[in-house]
């Protein structure tokens, strides 16, 4: 009884020991691929500690997820500071700062950053869903408790890290079908959790989609609901209407706010100053665009880049 006891002792040490020796090179791996700034970053898996490029600011020019399957960890991107807890997924957008603030003793998580641009022909226009979470919420980051943890964190496990250097072409499709089927899971995620109004028929739901990609592309010069409207072949009143039962905002409060998010980008992710900022954004001069950021944001941009650390 005591041999198997210690035969079992010795099994169990060794798959333990072989556990933390596949975790160990897993980490190695991540942080290589966000050193080399691979297309495709991944944990591979689940990890209890961050690869050291994430403990210090880390521009993530990538679609990123965070899946946090037990404890906790704290976080800061672009100098906001947030906390993250088992069953929740950090969802991040693209060209922001990120860093690790600190961990709890019991973390695990997955992690996945991915860019775009290889499944972007495939894709087509169905990228700028992608759009309609950054144009509905301004802040580059958000926490969501989605229900589908577990689901999102299989995928770090079918995408590794890689160059896309694949044996055969093959792989390369495997690759990319994985990625769409990630794309449009989010896309999916994000319409059910951040639209809210679940009971707009597609028909409603396909115009906000065009809306929100109209938005994207024209928001720096167009701020009227008619022009809005007007490429939508839909009259203003209607389409105001429908936005808000859809949302809960109106056309001009997502301009705004796509407006203001990528206000907060200049500031805190490049030098230029708010006169520069101010004309890119087309306002009539720096002042106007004080006003209106201030209105927004509760800060002037003198004081937010200041309090962003800038």
């Amino acid at each position: 009884m005591v041999i198997a006891k210690k035969v079992v002792t010795s099994q169990r040490f060794s798959y333990i020991t072989h556990v933390m020796e596949q975790e160990s090179v897993r980490l190695a791996v991540l942080q290589d691929a966000l050193e080399r700034r691979l297309d495709v970053c991944s944990s591979e898996g689940y990890l209890n500690v961050f690869p050291q490029s994430l403990m210090s600011s880390y521009l993530v020019d990538y679609i990123g997820l965070v899946v946090c399957t037990r404890g906790s960890y704290s976080f800061k991107v672009n100098e906001e500071n947030m906390e993250a807890r088992a069953g929740e997924t950090l969802f991040l957008t693209e060209n922001v700062h990120f860093q690790i603030e600190s961990v709890s003793a019991d973390l695990e998580y997955s992690l996945l950053f991915y860019r775009i641009t290889p499944i972007r022909d495939i894709l087509g226009n169905t990228v700028m869903m992608m759009r309609l979470y950054a144009t509905l919420n301004p802040r580059p980051f958000i926490v969501l408790a989605t229900g589908e943890e577990y689901a999102l964190a299989d995928y770090t496990q079918l995408l590794p890290s890689a160059s896309y250097t694949e044996s055969t072409m093959f792989d390369g499709h495997e690759r990319k079908l994985l990625m769409l089927s990630l794309t449009y899971r989010l896309c999916s995620i994000f319409n059910r959790k951040v639209v809210q109004g679940g009971e707009a028929s597609g028909h409603k739901i396909d115009i906000f989609v065009k809306l929100i990609t109209l938005i994207s592309d024209h928001y720096p010069k167009e701020r009227s609901v008619s022009f809005y409207a007007d490429r939508l072949c839909l009259s203003p009143k209607y389409l105001s209407s429908m936005v808000k039962g859809i949302c809960g905002y109106t056309v001009q409060d997502l301009v705004f706010k796509a407006i203001i998010r990528r206000a907060i980008f200049l500031m805190t992710s490049t030098s230029k100053t708010i006169q520069e900022i101010s004309d890119e954004l087309n306002f009539p001069n720096a002042s106007a665009f004080g006003t209106f950021f201030k209105k927004h944001t509760g800060l002037s941009p003198k004081n937010y880049r200041i309090s962003s650390g800038e």
